[in-house]
């Protein structure tokens, strides 16, 4: 059987060595009732707290900062749901894989539908064009996986952690000077995923591309 890429990954986020700690740090520290699946589905719960926390929001901005609270909660289960697996040598990884990165993409979701639900009526078509990039990020990322057998997790130094901090971030902001600042925050961040989801694409048509040249060339 082909060596499964999911169980390693490509690329360094800027925070990547202080995570690292941090993960060996806790792992020992957690109770042994508690395993790798318990973590993973924890993301449930997560993303409906999240768009629970939209819905507030919509009455009272105060509460945009349970979604941060969440974005952090999500973070920390993320983080260490596969070292866990590993730790207490449960084996799962390619349910691992496949579990995790489908509730990720559940979650970065429902973010989305959050901020729908207490943002103006204006920006519903932003939202679901932001929906549809951030899709298509993930999208591109795991079908780059699927061709290449070889899982990238950070761009350009830019990962998962990274992006939460970003989300937490914006809702402070949102949270200090109001919706308002929708009119241009929207527009900018779907500017930044719309690029970043035509750079990926582009990237991994090339790479993917040049290793099926060589694979034609290798197999004459």
């Amino acid at each position: 059987m082909t060596a499964f890429g999911g169980a390693t990954k490509t690329g360094k986020s800027l925070l990547h060595a202080p995570e690292q700690k941090f993960i060996k740090w806790a792992i020992p520290k957690l109770p042994k009732f508690l395993m790798s699946h318990h973590l993973t589905y924890m993301t449930l719960a997560w993303s409906g707290l999240t768009i629970a926390f939209g819905f507030l929001a919509d009455n009272d901005l105060v509460w945009i900062h349970g979604i941060s609270v969440m974005a952090l909660m999500q973070w920390l289960t993320d983080s260490l749901d596969g070292s866990l697996g590993k730790y207490r040598k449960q084996g799962l990884v390619r349910w691992g894989f496949f579990m995790d990165h489908i509730l990720d993409f559940v979650f970065g979701g429902s973010i989305v539908i959050a901020y729908a639900l207490f943002a103006p009526p204006e920006f519903e078509f932003l939202l679901l064009l932001l929906l549809l990039a951030t899709g298509t990020i993930m999208a591109s990322s795991f079908l780059s996986f699927a061709s290449s057998n070889s899982f990238q997790v950070a761009f350009f130094g830019i990962g998962p952690t990274e992006v939460r901090i970003v989300y937490v971030a914006m809702n402070t902001f949102v949270w200090l000077f109001g919706t308002n600042v929708f009119w241009w925050g929207i527009p900018l961040v779907l500017a930044v995923n719309l690029v970043a989801s035509i750079v990926l694409i582009a990237r991994s048509s090339k790479e993917l591309w040049h290793l099926d040249k060589a694979n034609n060339v290798d197999a004459n």
